[in-house]
């Protein structure tokens, strides 16, 4: 049996895990002394509270070599494969865990570790499509194929509402000039090729939304695409931006979701964006 699963940077609606069968590893968050798993001990909701209370960003890191392990032996059975779909290796982790477990217990399953060279609904469309693929009778090899073949064209644009996260983390070094900067400028970053890099800085929060759909347009113009407007703590903002993506994209498919806590740590509350995926035919 194929089993598929990913981890706690990935979005997607919650029916997706069940309906698709796609298990996700939880992120460690770190507050303090304290560590949560994120989704066992602490939802979205609670770490923006536990935020707001403390003024302080928690750390977050990528699940253990030990955790991966444990955690294929808790969703498989000897002899299944295991397609482990993970965030880019660029900005996380994650990957090289799921890698060295594959490793480990090699002797149990025959583990795929794929770097998505994403992260976001991005890998949420991935888990999806193989596991539709998986149903139509594609083995793990002819799985493994078609994301080779549309990851690389995967496209993450994200804007930011407030700059106060990504100071207090620290750690998005392509936003530092925005961040530093006394203008009241709301950026633009771009995932592509793995890599989330500063492209722009708009004046307006409604000019900064207008260029996501732009540059999205941009690059795939009338092309069938999947499509997710994505949101930290600001669902309004993320159905309008759904809303009028869906008129400037020819969509086979378009959701909405929630940005992971992984991302929203750093980017913070407000950062929405669009993830635009190849809808292969």
């Amino acid at each position: 049996m194929l089993r598929i699963m990913t981890d706690g940077a990935a979005d997607m609606p919650p029916a997706w895990e069940k309906e698709y069968e796609i298990p996700m590893i939880p992120v460690n968050i770190m507050f303090g002394d304290k560590t949560y798993l994120q989704f066992v001990d602490l939802d979205n909701e609670g770490f923006y509270k536990l935020v707001d209370e403390s003024k302080k960003i928690p750390k977050t890191s990528q699940p253990s070599p030990h955790q991966f392990a444990e955690f294929y032996k808790m969703i498989a059975q000897p002899g299944d494969e295991i397609l482990s779909i993970h965030v880019t290796s660029k900005l996380s982790g994650t990957y090289a865990s799921a890698v060295a477990a594959a490793e480990e217990v090699k002797d149990l399953f025959t583990v795929y570790p794929v770097d998505s060279k994403a992260g976001s609904a991005a890998i949420g469309f991935m888990c999806r499509e193989a596991r539709r693929l998986n149903r139509q009778g594609r083995s793990a090899q002819e799985i493994l194929q078609y994301l080779e073949r549309v990851r690389e064209r995967v496209r993450i644009i994200l804007t930011l509402d407030r700059l106060d996260y990504a100071r207090m983390s620290g750690r998005v070094g392509t936003l530092q000039a925005a961040v530093a900067s006394a203008l009241n400028v709301k950026p633009i970053a771009v995932l592509r090729d793995g890599a989330l890099n500063m492209a722009e800085r708009v004046r307006t929060r409604k000019a900064s939304i207008e260029r996501v759909i732009q540059l999205g347009e941009e690059e795939f113009g009338s092309q069938p695409v999947y499509l997710a407007a994505v949101h930290a703590r600001d669902p309004q903002s993320g159905q309008g931006l759904l809303d009028e993506a869906k008129k400037h994209f020819n969509c086979k498919d378009a959701i909405l979701t929630d940005l992971s806590v992984s991302v929203a740590a750093n980017l913070g509350p407000g950062t929405v964006g669009l993830v635009i995926y190849p809808a292969e035919s």
